[in-house]
């Protein structure tokens, strides 16, 4: 029931989302052709006072100077206009992440606090217990990367793509890449390097780990393992037990 209730808000804040966004992309469209067109004038104003110049008089220069200066204003206004409404898009559709992260963190904690006040061997108790395990498999890491699938693990590991669709020449992707891409500080921080998500990521199967989501390459994989995996960490916690 609280999870249809959830849903519904959600799904009600975002009802205007994708025109929206269409009409921001129109008119970025818009933008970018007018600017393209300045350009050509541009490149056309020059060409022109390049090959005239010496017959040119000192005010026909001049004015041939302010028209080139004027197109190019305009250009850079509409490529300026551009930008602004691309970030003003971003941060629209930020907005609505962060609101679904909050939403599902919120849930997860009414689910635990239902859990502990209810029996642990009643019916009621056991389907809390899987709904909070079902949420957690469902979130996984928020990012930039592209997750690994897992079909042959006994509890289907709890590996997912993350919300951008990515090509795969972006999956091949390095942490020092990374720290010059612009980064969210909202964003959240996975692995040993303490890095957003990118690229290919594996999940550590220890349930209480306090990181969980490792990329390949901080943890020396190539490719997915077969069966459980455990990450340093917890592999230096067991030898301990």
């Amino acid at each position: 029931m609280a999870t249809a209730i959830y849903l519904e808000h959600y799904l009600d804040s975002i009802e205007n989302l994708p025109c929206e966004l269409q009409r921001n992309f129109t008119l970025m469209r818009e933008l970018d052709n007018r600017a393209e067109e300045k350009k050509g004038e541009i490149d056309k104003l020059a060409g022109e006072y390049i090959t005239n110049v010496k017959n040119l008089a000192s005010e026909q220069r001049v004015e041939h100077l302010q028209k080139l200066q004027s197109a190019y204003t305009k250009c850079k206004e509409y490529s300026s206009d551009k930008v602004q409404l691309a970030m003003k898009t971003y941060e629209v559709v930020d907005k609505h992440i962060c609101r679904l992260d909050a939403d599902l963190a919120r849930f997860e904690k009414e689910l635990k606090e239902k859990l502990a006040v209810s029996s642990q061997e009643s019916p009621e108790g056991r389907a809390l217990k899987k709904d909070i395990r079902s949420l957690k498999d469902k979130k996984g890491p928020k990012g930039r990367g592209q997750k690994v699938s897992e079909e042959d693990s006994p509890r289907k590991k709890k590996f997912k793509h993350s919300r951008p669709e990515i090509k795969d020449s972006v999956l091949a992707v390095h942490s020092s890449d990374v720290l010059d891409m612009p980064v969210d500080p909202n964003e959240p921080t996975y692995c040993l390097c303490h890095q957003v998500s990118y690229g290919e990521m594996i999940g550590c199967d220890n349930p209480d780990c306090p990181i969980e989501w490792f990329h390949f390459g901080c943890v020396d994989l190539s490719t997915k393992p077969k069966g459980k995996w455990y990450c340093p960490c917890c592999v230096e916690e067991k030898k301990k037990i």
